[in-house]
Order: structure tokens, then C-alpha cells, then sequence
């Protein structure tokens, strides 16, 4: 199924360990290509989560915030860490000694020190599969909206798909008629000039313009490109990167239809193509 790589996602749980709150944002990119930012009491399941955002997606730019609160503590719950307590207070006297005029360190000063208050002691495996059961769900969510505005996009592509394959009809039905315009013109110009012509060399000049003016080849290629589109939008794998080729190809196609073109309906034909092809690249881009 196709893919968007544009898509967000939110989700939120909540335990005996504490609450987490997860967002991902996901933008296109040439690659798979992660940030996650997570708080310190997470910052050891960095690995893990772009393991498990690895596994789950294969192209864009993915911004992962997990923020973590650990449980709230009630008045009794509240232990000191009296080892580093202890510590504080003698490196505040040592420092003091050796100031002119020091401020006085309050208890409340020490208590504000991280990790003198101990909370409630977490289980750290409970916490930990908290984590991957969080991600695993706001992947499942990232996936479902990047597959709906997939779906969108290729539909988008195949719309256009159609609208090439009936300017190359158009211009296959045409070529004939533009060669014999061509013909007429130049015996009309002849004639014209009133002069004497070899109709040996006329013809051979004629073949040749009728080759300068052969699209029919740039015409099957152009088809068989847009068939190539149609089948890749039906894999179940990302394939962005290979219909960013294909883009490139088709272009290139409609690009030498104009450079032979001799006639205002050619002309307008390469024009027509280009401003398609241009509309389903801008797409493109966004396909995982």
C-alpha cells in the first residue's frame, strides 16, 4: 500500500510507574531518518525506540517526543537521601570557609538538589514495556494516517497517469497529419518559386524531415513509463524513490517530443505533458 511520509500521531498511557505522552511528526526524506527526544529518566531506551521506528518505516524525516512523570508522591511517601544530604551540607561548609561573607544554605536549598528527595521506587521493567507498548501504538496510528494520505496521492497520480496516456494518443493520431501538412507546404512553397525540381531528391528530403519529425518512439516510451507508474503504485513496499526515477524519465520523454516538435500541436503536446509530470513529481516526493 502506498504511503505518505507527512503524518502525526499522539498517544498517551498511564501506570502504577508513572504517565508517558508520545508524539511523532514524520516529514519527507531522502532516508529513514530519526530524532528522538526523550527525558533523562528515558534517555537508556534511545536505542530500542529507533529500533522499533526502523522496523516500522522505511523513508522520512521522524520527530519522537516522549515526555515521562513519574508518580505523584503524598506527604508520607516523601524519603530523603539523607548519604547525599549529608554530602551537600559538608561540601556547603567546606565552601563556606572559604568565602568572605557567605549566604547561609537552607534546608530547602539542599531538598531542592535532584535526587535528595526519593520518590516511590518505579519498576524499571514495567516502565520499560510501557514504552514499547506506547510506541508500538502511535506507530500503528503514524502508519494509519500515512497509508490514508497515501491512498489519496496515489489516486492523484493515476488521474494523471490517464491524462498522459490520452495526450499521447492524441499526438500518435496527429503525427500523420502533420507530416502530409508538412508536404503540402513545402510543394507549395516550390511551386511558389517557379523552379524545376528533382523529385528524386524531393522525396529524400521529405524522408528526412519525416524522421527529424518521428516521435513515435518517445511516444512508446511514454507509455510504457506511465504502465511502469501503475505498476509500482499496486506494490506493497515503499517505492518513492523509484517512481522519483520513473518522474525523471518521463520528463525526459516529454522533453525531446518539444525538441522535435515542428508543430504547434506537438508543441503544445510537450507543454501539456511537462506541467503533468511536474504535478505528479511534487507528489512523488511526498511517498515513502
Amino acid at each position: 500500500m502506498i504511503r505518505s511520509m507527512t503524518a502525526f500521531a499522539r498517544q498517551e498511557s498511564g501506570g502504577d510507574w508513572g504517565a508517558l505522552t508520545l508524539e511523532l511528526r514524520s516529514v519527507n526524506h531522502r532516508y529513514l531518518e530519526t530524532h528522538p527526544r526523550l527525558g533523562e529518566e528515558l534517555r537508556s531506551l534511545e536505542s530500542a525506540i529507533r529500533e522499533r521506528i526502523g522496523q516500522r518505516l522505511g523513508r522520512g524525516k521522524v520527530e519522537c517526543s516522549l515526555r515521562y512523570q513519574a508518580p505523584e508522591l503524598s506527604g508520607t511517601e516523601i524519603e530523603i537521601n539523607r548519604e547525599l544530604a549529608n554530602a551537600l551540607a559538608h561540601a556547603s561548609r567546606t565552601i563556606d570557609s572559604m568565602i568572605y561573607n557567605p549566604a547561609p544554605v537552607s534546608a530547602i536549598d539542599i531538598l531542592r538538589w535532584p535526587g535528595v528527595i526519593q520518590g516511590k521506587s518505579v519498576d524499571e521493567d514495567a516502565l520499560k514495556q510501557a514504552v514499547l507498548d506506547l510506541m508500538d501504538s502511535g506507530l500503528d496510528e503514524l502508519i494509519e494516517t500515512r497509508e490514508r494520505e497515501g491512498e489519496k496521492l496515489k489516486s492523484h497520480l493515476l488521474e494523471r497517469c490517464t491524462a498522459i496516456d490520452e495526450v499521447v494518443a492524441q499526438v500518435k493520431n496527429q503525427i500523420p497529419d502533420i507530416i502530409k501538412a508538412q508536404r503540402e507546404r513545402l510543394a507549395s512553397r516550390l511551386a511558389e518559386l517557379d523552379v524545376d525540381v528533382d523529385e528524386a531528391r524531393l522525396e529524400q528530403e521529405l524522408v528526412i524531415q519525416a524522421q527529424k519529425m518521428d516521435v513515435d518512439e518517445e511516444m512508446s516510451r511514454l507509455a510504457a513509463h506511465v504502465g511502469e507508474v501503475r505498476r509500482v503504485l499496486e506494490q506493497d513496499k515503499p517505492v518513492g524513490r523509484r517512481l522519483d526515477f520513473l518522474m525523471q524519465e518521463l520528463n525526459r520523454e516529454a522533453n525531446t517530443l518539444g525538441s522535435k516538435s515542428v508543430h504547434t500541436e506537438t508543441t503544445r503536446a510537450s507543454v501539456e505533458l511537462k506541467v503533468l509530470i511536474e504535478q505528479m513529481r511534487e507528489q512523488v516526493q511526498n511517498i515513502e
